[in-house]
Parts: structure tokens; C-alpha cells; sequence
């Protein structure tokens, strides 16, 4: 995982020094949709209802239709589950840290995918009125994949949605625990609020 993230840092080093590029700000932040997946099986998990929010950089080339776009994201995730009647709920605080390349249509719309890291910040599972702090049960950092679209208005208001594909367990009891998330949110750019000619 360790050479997935290189290889990101050597794109956008390439990318860069290759290029003339521009960087956009914006701010940006919505709702999640997340699971826990445990490979060995055990009760299924249902899906928790999040959200995310944080800062962007659109860099891209002039004259060119790729881009490479950083976010720093807080972002509530986890799971339910329901045993013998008894409801659990799994809150998993990370911060993420993608590095989305993405290629942009001439009509602002934008495919993307690319490598993300996130670090724990908090693990808590509530049961009833109960909240228990559980940071010590899982790793201090996640890996996945976000693969999504999204859309820039001529005004830099945009929207994106994206499923984050989990390729790391996430605890440190060998449960092989993976955990998958949906995206939706809303995006400005505070500068270059256009579609790319």
C-alpha cells in the first residue's frame, strides 16, 4: 500500500514539473453512506448514515483535460448492526486524505479515481443509551480506493459522488474488517469558477 501512495506522490511531482498548472481552492463537504464488510463473516452490517467535509486543490495543465485534485476531509463513517434485538452503532472519525486524477469533459464533467489514506481520529460503538470508546480495536490508518464523477457549473458551485472501494482491515484483531463508503456532496471552487473550453 505503502508503493500505492508513493506512486501518487511521483504523479503529481510528474505532473507539476511537466506542466504549467493552476490550483483552485475550494471547500466542500455531504453525505455518506458506509458499511463494514468482515470477510470472515459474522452478522452483516447495515448501512450508516454520515457525512464528510473539507478542503479541495484542482490542479490541472492548461490546455489540458487531466487533473490532479487533494482533499483533506473529515468524515464520519462506520456501521449498524442489530443482534438478538440489541442495536449497535459503530462511529468511525477519520481523516482522509485523497489524490483523485481526474479527466475533465468539455461540458464540466469530471471522471475521477484514485489512491486515499485516512487516519483514525475516533472509534466509538453506542448500544442503547451506552457509548463505549473502542479506538484501541482498530488500525490508525485505512486505505481505499474512491472512483466517482462530478460537475462544475459556470458559477464554481459543483457536485461529485463517489464510492470509496476499502482495501485495508481496519482492525487489529485479524477479523479482516473492510470498510466501504458512498459519497455525495457539494463543491466551490473559489477560483477559475468556469468550464474548461
Amino acid at each position: 500500500m505503502k508503493k500505492t501512495m508513493i506512486l501518487a506522490a511521483t504523479i503529481l511531482f510528474a505532473f507539476g514539473a511537466k506542466a504549467q498548472t493552476e490550483a483552485h481552492f475550494g471547500i466542500k463537504g455531504g453525505m455518506n453512506a458506509s458499511e463494514l464488510h468482515n470477510a470472515n463473516g459474522g452478522a452483516k452490517s447495515d448501512t450508516k448514515i454520515g457525512f464528510h467535509a473539507g478542503l479541495l486543490a484542482h490542479i490541472h495543465g492548461h490546455h489540458s483535460n487531466w487533473a490532479i485534485q487533494p482533499e483533506l476531509l473529515y468524515s464520519l463513517e462506520g456501521a449498524k448492526q442489530t443482534l438478538s434485538g440489541i442495536k449497535t452503532n459503530t462511529n468511525l472519525s477519520y481523516l482522509n486524505v485523497p489524490v483523485l486524477v481526474q479527466y475533465m469533459f468539455d461540458n464540466g464533467f469530471r471522471i475521477e479515481a484514485g489512491p486515499q489514506v485516512g487516519f483514525l481520529m475516533s472509534a466509538k460503538q453506542k448500544t442503547d443509551n451506552t457509548s463505549v470508546d473502542v479506538k484501541n480495536a482498530y488500525k490508525t490508518t485505512a486505505f481505499s480506493i474512491p472512483v466517482g464523477v462530478g460537475y462544475l457549473t459556470r458559477s464554481g458551485l459543483g457536485f461529485d459522488a463517489r464510492y470509496s472501494f476499502g482495501l485495508s482491515d481496519l482492525t487489529d484483531g485479524g477479523s479482516k474488517v473492510r470498510g466501504n463508503n458512498f459519497q455525495f456532496g457539494l463543491f466551490y471552487q473559489f477560483s477559475d469558477p468556469k468550464i474548461k473550453k
